[in-house]
């Protein structure tokens, strides 16, 4: 029973550790396409960089909020 229990409660640690790793992703990754961090030319597709830029940053929060609120936790 307190095996079940201590393997439940790693697992939950583990969900929170990649949640927040995931969230810095995505965070970061956002940011870095807004600042043109790969240097890609400034052509037709530049929209693409700006709307994935702007994507990965509001999913970030997204996650963030359900990470800190307690909403993931639950499955």
């Amino acid at each position: 029973m307190e095996q079940d229990e201590n393997r439940a409660s790693g697992s939950k640690i583990a969900r929170t550790i990649f949640g927040i790793f995931m969230i810095i992703i995505y965070v970061g990754m956002g940011v870095l396409l807004l600042c043109n961090f790969f240097q890609w030319e400034a052509g037709p597709w530049e929209w693409l960089r700006w709307t994935g830029g702007v994507v990965l940053i509001i999913y970030g929060v997204w996650r963030a909020y359900r990470q800190f609120a307690g909403i993931d936790s639950k499955f």
